[in-house]
């Protein structure tokens, strides 16, 4: 493997521009996959320095478009670089820049959301979870469209310790609108407080960079961008499995502004909503008249834990989703569903 030899000077020849392959290869950035090209190769260094030093390193680069980024990656040195494009009108000027760069540049055409990133690298980078990160890093310019499904797969493979993460505790670097970006290191009582930030935080320390104007990009979006950094806890601060945070997290967060027992409620069946909330509350030791804003990790562990205990004693309240009752309901309305059959839908007996 290329990072296995000796690093010497591993700067790029000279090449064409960024702009000028784009015109050469006739590229023009796609709306419908929210495509937007970065050319100012001082902003892409600048990004790839958020990583750290990649001397020596292995790198997975998400959707290198033209190649501006990748180029950036290649000239800090990183040994080994694997980029994952979906977009096939890009393929012919990443192989100019793996020419360019023989032994270092790996192309893969295919979907990040579907790679499988544990067989893109060798065992031998591994390091066990407890002590530093791997010499592998995930960067990547991400489209709008893809952005947040793809953190919340990865942070996903963090907790379940699989994907990018059997190598270690594999750090990030990525791009997300300045919304998603503010979203995911807001802190606890802040307007921008929200599912991502819990999810986020109690997996990682997550940092925000730096802000790229939407002025930089080509075309211009209509916002700007954020630059975020992700480096895995060694011990995450929720030891409860991934979906079942997820599940509670999205619960208390779907009424960001009435107080978050409203959103606990939802958790529950009709039949039994009020009596188990109250008793989730009472058991997580949570205020139930705080936003969904203003709770602590520490919080939103003790209402996890609350919920754990009450899913072992009645296992069938985790697969139980309120929209799906209310789906029902709605379809006996607007179906007119004959008076028997809405009865045998409303007397199912609930999971409690």
């Amino acid at each position: 493997m290329a990072a296995s030899r000796t690093v010497g000077s591993l700067r790029l020849p000279p090449l064409p521009s960024v702009g000028e392959l784009i015109k050469l290869y006739n590229l023009r950035a796609e709306k419908q996959l929210s495509q937007n090209f970065l050319l100012d190769l001082k902003l892409t260094d600048k990004i790839v320095r958020q990583a750290g030093s990649l001397r020596g390193a292995h790198v997975c680069e998400v959707g290198p478009g033209p190649g501006g980024l990748t180029r950036s990656i290649l000239n800090a040195e990183a040994a080994d670089v694997l980029v994952v494009e979906k977009d096939s009108r890009f393929i012919p000027g990443l192989k100019l820049l793996s020419e360019a760069a023989p032994g270092r540049l790996r192309i893969v055409h295919g979907d990040i959301l579907t790679y499988r990133m544990d067989r893109g690298f060798p065992a031998g980078i591994s390091k066990p979870w407890e002590e530093d990160p791997p010499n592998l890093h995930i960067i990547g310019n991400l489209p709008f469209s893809v952005s947040t499904p793809l953190i919340i797969k990865w942070l996903e493979n963090m907790a379940d310790r699989t994907g990018p993460f059997t190598f270690g505790r594999t750090r990030l670097t990525l791009t997300f609108q300045k919304e998603v970006a503010e979203r995911l290191t807001a802190s606890t009582g802040s307007k921008q407080r929200s599912r991502l930030s819990i999810m986020a935080q109690y997996l990682c320390t997550v940092h925000k960079c730096f802000v790229i104007p939407g002025r930089a990009f080509v075309p211009k979006p209509e916002v700007d961008v954020g630059v975020v950094h992700f480096t895995p806890l060694v011990q995450p601060q929720i030891q409860q499995p991934f979906k079942l945070v997820e599940k509670v997290v999205r619960n208390v967060f779907q009424f960001r502004r009435k107080h978050c027992h409203k959103g606990v409620q939802k958790l529950f069946p009709e039949a039994c909503r009020l009596e188990l909330t109250q008793e989730m509350m009472r058991k997580a030791d949570v205020d139930p008249v705080l936003r969904p804003t203003e709770l602590t990790i520490p919080q939103i562990r003790a209402l996890t834990e609350a919920y754990a205990h009450l899913c072992i004693s009645d296992p069938s309240l985790f697969s139980y989703d309120f929209r799906e009752e209310l789906r029902l309901k709605h379809l006996g309305r607007n179906q007119h569903t004959p008076v028997d059959a809405f009865k045998e839908i409303a007397s199912a007996p609930p999971p409690c």
